[in-house]
């Protein structure tokens, strides 16, 4: 088996590693979005923000059988190498996955990197191979779809008038797009209080966010061809920026909704502001994008307070992904 790196400008790859990602979700986890060479094209070049992963393409003779990623940080967590990989459902237990995760696992040494992170759509076969190779089950998240067309307006408007006399120190803003320069400081301090979120066992440290971030977050979710819908709260009588809920809409597929971010900062917690930013976002989605249909979210299965939220909207449960961690000998 030959490994070889590619990027975001060889088309030929990335056509490969499209069709190959499709072929495995059919199998592990059908109800996923279809990828396409324009996300993927992305997806290479930007990662989530600003840091893309290097990705591998594994071929016998001229079958592509497999693929694999590194991913690492210099924000935070400078320890880690976070790993992907797949191998084509026909070519598995052929000892293709174990190459592939050598391979990565010297990449991450390499650069320096003491332990790996490596997810996975639960399964006996994702289990039995972390088992063989030593990863350790460290946390579980959960992915959860919306069906726009069963949220049942009268009890979220309900939802939302109860919630509001608890927050009644805060205004709620909407906003559609990139942030302007001189918000991305005040967004990033926000945004850090998603450390607050669990990770289970998972050896690793708090997120670090700056304005920097920010950009190269919403310049990632463009280059992906989403719309970015941002609804905060800002407490009134400090001006601070309490809490934020973000949706990305697809532009080419207005049909698929991805839920980002929603954290409340530790200072403005107990009033009730998840439910609030949720159910006015969704409210704004309904005049703002008419074609949307779903919205898909993650969070820890651990995480009861978010999880407490998504099921008042009516979230329904797609899968399960173990993340799975060891450190490196």
């Amino acid at each position: 088996m030959e490994i070889h790196p590619f990027g975001p400008d060889d088309t030929a790859a990335l056509a490969a590693w499209t069709d190959l990602v499709n072929v495995i979700a059919q199998v592990d986890a059908p109800w996923e979005r279809a990828m396409t060479t324009a996300r993927a094209e992305a997806r290479w070049r930007h990662g989530w923000d600003g840091e893309p992963g290097t990705p591998y393409l594994a071929r016998v003779g001229d079958r592509v059988v497999g693929w694999a990623a590194n991913s690492t940080s210099e924000y935070d967590n400078l320890h880690l190498a976070w790993l992907d990989l797949g191998v084509h459902p026909d070519h598995r237990r052929q000892g293709h996955g174990s190459t592939l995760l050598a391979a990565m696992e010297a990449e991450a040494r390499r650069a320096g990197r003491t332990s790996v992170v490596i997810d996975a759509w639960e399964s006996e076969a994702a289990d039995g191979f972390a088992k063989v190779h030593g990863l350790d089950r460290k946390s579980a998240e959960i992915n959860r779809r919306q069906f726009l067309a069963e949220i049942d307006w009268a009890t979220l408007d309900r939802r939302y008038d109860e919630a509001l006399p608890h927050a009644a120190d805060y205004v709620l803003e909407r906003r559609f797009g990139p942030t302007p320069d001189e918000g991305l400081e005040e967004l990033a301090v926000m945004a850090s209080a998603i450390n607050d979120a669990p990770t289970d066992d998972l050896d690793c440290e708090d997120e670090v966010f700056n304005g920097e971030r920010m950009r190269a977050y919403e310049t990632a979710v463009d280059a992906h061809g989403d719309d970015l819908y941002r609804v905060v709260a800002r407490h009134v009588p400090t001006g601070e920026l309490a809490a934020h809920t973000v949706v990305a809409v697809s532009r080419t597929e207005p049909a698929w909704g991805g839920q980002h971010d929603t954290s409340v900062t530790r200072a403005h917690r107990g009033h009730r502001l998840g439910v609030l930013l949720k159910a006015d976002m969704l409210r704004w989605l309904r005049d703002a994008a008419p074609a949307l249909r779903t919205i898909d979210t993650w969070n820890a299965e651990s995480n009861d307070r978010m999880i407490e939220v998504n099921e008042v909207l009516a979230y329904r449960v797609m899968g399960r992904v173990w993340a799975y961690q060891r450190p490196l000998g």
